[in-house]
């Protein structure tokens, strides 16, 4: 028996398609269902980070960087001398270099079967960190962190031109970029969204040099943290020519965001050594640094159970005390 061919056996579809002059068109139908998630078109006219993308070495160096704190986190054991201040409500330790918080937790864990983290620091940041013995406690020094009530200050070993600034307030937006990436967005871009659904978000930094090529030295933090000459970002900024130098700057933080400091360092020009996610040199003066080089130095707090005010203090790392003795 002969088999009919497809168009046999749809005489009226072949009739309608042979005779018909008009294009035949194909309407889509609604379904039920969840709908289609949308697809971002130029239009919407996504903000635009003003600091530049990761570096393509940074991936492989961060990487290996993980790596070996992971691998170091089952022989760390945390020294007394760590231990800053400590009562019945808190801890505060000097953390190091290239150790994640949750492994100085877990070392932390035969003093208190309830210890909590009040504040974070990247794996490559050292100094303070302060943790709570309570949810409560806990509670009300996130609280504390929210509303911008604890007082911090930061040392950093920069590289760059010498700045024509002693202080400076750097005022600019914050948020992911589409490919996931932490970068620097204009002031006036704050509450608009980004690819990910996510708002830029607002970032301030005041910043004081204190040595540049060891010219300089140490100086006690001020009560108000200068402002100084104050830089609302809103566009690219233009990098300075010249010989880089080596500079010791304190950061005051004003608002807490991921990198935040990081990333206003790279903004100035001065990027963080050893920073290669932030454009920081990986070898310096024939050195090569396996990790930025941040320290979290002071925290100013009001105790959230006796309402004392308390002042704690982490001690300078090695590569700060050289940098001010050169």
């Amino acid at each position: 028996m002969r088999k009919k061919k497809a168009c046999e056996s749809y005489p009226s579809l072949v009739r309608m398609l042979s005779f018909n002059p008009k294009p035949f068109v194909f309407s889509a139908v609604a379904m039920s269902g969840p709908p289609e998630r949308k697809i971002p078109t130029a239009a919407e006219n996504y903000p635009v980070p003003l600091s530049p993308p990761l570096p393509p070495i940074s991936k492989q160096i961060e990487l290996s960087r993980a790596m070996t704190a992971s691998s170091n986190s089952s022989i760390f054991s945390l020294s007394p001398s760590d231990i800053l201040y400590h009562d019945d409500h808190l801890i505060a330790v000097n953390k190091h270099q290239g150790i994640y918080c949750e492994t100085l937790l877990s070392s932390l864990a035969s003093q208190s079967h309830e210890l909590h983290l009040a504040n974070r620091l990247d794996r490559d940041t050292s100094g303070i960190l302060l943790l709570t013995k309570s949810h409560k406690v806990a509670a009300k020094l996130v609280k504390a962190f929210t509303e911008h009530k604890v007082k911090k200050t930061y040392i950093a070993l920069c590289t760059g031109p010498p700045p024509n600034w002693e202080q400076v307030t750097v005022r600019s937006g914050h948020g992911r970029s589409k490919f996931g990436a932490w970068r620097v967005y204009a002031a006036s871009d704050v509450g608009r969204t980004l690819p990910g659904g996510s708002a830029v978000r607002s970032m301030e930094t005041s910043f004081e040099v204190l040595s540049v090529n060891g010219n300089g030295s140490f100086r006690e933090v001020s009560d108000s943290g200068e402002e100084g000459n104050v830089l609302v970002v809103e566009e690219k900024a233009v990098k300075e020519d010249g010989n880089a130098s080596e500079i010791v700057v304190r950061a005051y933080p004003r608002s807490g965001r991921t990198h935040q400091i990081r990333l206003h360092c790279q903004y100035l020009g001065i990027s963080i050594v050893g920073d290669v996610k932030y454009e920081g040199v990986y070898g310096w003066k024939g050195i090569t640094h396996h990790a930025h080089h941040l320290h979290a130095e002071t925290l100013s707090f009001e105790h959230p159970v006796t309402g004392l005010d308390v002042m704690l203090r982490a001690p300078l790392p090695l590569w700060a005390t050289q940098a001010f003795q050169r």
